[in-house]
C-alpha cells in the first residue's frame, strides 16, 4: 500500500527560497561545466597536443573531483555549506578564462585542477543542501528537481560548447563559461544558514562509510558504469545516423526520469524504485548490444531504456543514502559512485572492446547490471 505522506509533503518545494537559490546556484555552475567538457581537449588538440594528452584534461578534472569529494564529510562539519557551495562555484568559474592564455598541456592541466576543487565542493555541497533544506518527506521531489538542474545543462549544452568554440571562438566561450558560475555565486551566499551538524550516534553511522549505504552504493556504481560506457563507446558501436539520436534520447530520459522517480518516491517509499528501475537498464544495454550487430536504429529504444533507469536509480539512491547517514556523508558516497562508474566505464568499456567487441561489451554491462538485482530486491525489504 502506498505511504500515507504528511500534510506538508504536498507542498511545493519551489516555495522555499533557499532552494530555490540552490537550482538558481547549480543550473549556472553546471552550465560553465558542461559548455567546456568536450571543449578544453579540443582547445590542446589545436595547440599541438595529442588526443591522449587532451583527454587527459578532462582525466585529471575528474581525479581531483574524486580526491576533493572524499574530504567534503570533514569539510561540510567545519565550513558552512553556503560558503562551500559558493566557493567551490567561484573555483569552477574564476580561473576559466585562464586556458585561452596557452594551449600547452601543462598549463591546461593546472586550470583543470583548480576546477576540479571546485566542482568536487559543488557536487558534494548541493545534493548535501537538498537534504538539509527540505523536510525528509519531499526529499524524493526536491532531489528530482535539483536533478533537472543538473542534468538540463548536461542534455543541452554539451553540442551547444562546441559549436560556439568553432563559430564564436574559444577565448570568448573560455570567458562566457567562467562568467555564468561567478554570477551563479551569488545565489550560492544567499542560501540560509545550514546548522552544524555531528554524525549520528547509531550502529555504522560513526564510520567514513557506513555499512547502511553499501547497497544502494553498488547499484548507483553499476549502473554508472553501464551509463559511463554508453556515453563514450555507443557513437563507434552504430551507424553515425543512428548515435546522436540515441544520445540526446539516453540524455532526456535521464533526466525525467529522475524527476519521475521523486514524484512516486515521496508518494510511495523510494525503496520500491531500484528494482524496476535496474530492470529498465539492463534491458536497455541488451537492446544496445543487439542495435550494436543491427538493426541500429534500436540503439535509440535501448539507450532511452538505460537512461530512464538511470535517471530513477539516481534519484532512489541518493534518497535512500540520506535515510541512512548524514548528508555530507551520503552526498559524497554517492557522488563517488557517480563520478568514478562514469570513469570507470569509459576505461572498461574500451579494454572490453580491445579483447572482445561492441556486442559482448555492453552485453558485459547488461550483466553487470542485473547482478545488482538482488541488492535492489533486499533494499525494497529493508524498511529503515
Amino acid at each position: 500500500m502506498p505511504s500515507r505522506a504528511a500534510p506538508h509533503a504536498r507542498e511545493s518545494v519551489l516555495r522555499d527560497r533557499s532552494f530555490l537559490l540552490l537550482l538558481v546556484a547549480t543550473l549556472g555552475a553546471f552550465s560553465g561545466y558542461v559548455l567546456l567538457l568536450p571543449v578544453v581537449p579540443l582547445w590542446a588538440v589545436t595547440g599541438g597536443s595529442g588526443e591522449v594528452a587532451a583527454g587527459a584534461t578532462n582525466g585529471v578534472f575528474m581525479l581531483i573531483t574524486v580526491l576533493t569529494q572524499l574530504f567534503m564529510p570533514w569539510s561540510l562539519r567545519r565550513v558552512d555549506h553556503r560558503v562551500a557551495l559558493g566557493v567551490g562555484t567561484l573555483l569552477i568559474g574564476v580561473p576559466t578564462p585562464l586556458f585561452a592564455v596557452s594551449t600547452e598541456l601543462w598549463p591546461l592541466l593546472a586550470v583543470s585542477g583548480v576546477r576540479g576543487v571546485g566542482f568536487g565542493m559543488l557536487t558534494v555541497t548541493g545534493s548535501a543542501l537538498v537534504a538539509e533544506l527540505v523536510p525528509a518527506a519531499q526529499r524524493g521531489r526536491a532531489t528530482g528537481l535539483y536533478g533537472l538542474a543538473v542534468g538540463l545543462p548536461n542534455a543541452v549544452l554539451l553540442p551547444v560548447g562546441v559549436w560556439l568554440a568553432r563559430y564564436v571562438g574559444f577565448e570568448l566561450l573560455f570567458w562566457v563559461a567562467g562568467a555564468l558560475p561567478v554570477a551563479a555565486a551569488g545565489a550560492a551566499f544567499g542560501i540560509a544558514r545550514v546548522p552544524r551538524r555531528t554524525p549520528e550516534a547509531g550502529p555504522g553511522r560513526s564510520s567514513p562509510f557506513p555499512v547502511s549505504l553499501l547497497s544502494p552504493w553498488l547499484v548507483m556504481l553499476a549502473v554508472s558504469i553501464a551509463a559511463g560506457g554508453l556515453v563514450a563507446f555507443l557513437p563507434l558501436a552504430v551507424a553515425d545516423a543512428v548515435s546522436p539520436v540515441a544520445l540526446l534520447a539516453f540524455g532526456v530520459a535521464t533526466v525525467g526520469f529522475r524527476w519521475v522517480a521523486g514524484q512516486l518516491g515521496d508518494r510511495f517509499g523510494s525503496r520500491w524504485i531500484p528494482l524496476p528501475s535496474a530492470a529498465i537498464a539492463c534491458l536497455g544495454l541488451v537492446v544496445v548490444a543487439l542495435a550494436a550487430t543491427g538493426p541500429a536504429w534500436a540503439a535509440v529504444p535501448g539507450a532511452l531504456g538505460l537512461g530512464a533507469g538511470f535517471g530513477a536509480l539516481q534519484n532512489a539512491t541518493l534518497v535512500l543514502m540520506f535515510d541512512r547517514a548524514d548528508s555530507a556523508t551520503a552526498s559524497t558516497a554517492w557522488n563517488i559512485a557517480y563520478d568514478a562508474g562514469n570513469g570507470l566505464g569509459s576505461v572498461g568499456f574500451g579494454a572490453v572492446v580491445a579483447a572482445a567487441d561492441h556486442p559482448t561489451t555492453f552485453t558485459a554491462a547488461a550483466v553487470l547490471v542485473a547482478c545488482g538485482v538482488p541488492v535492489t530486491v533486499a533494499i525494497a525489504r529493508r524498511r529503515s
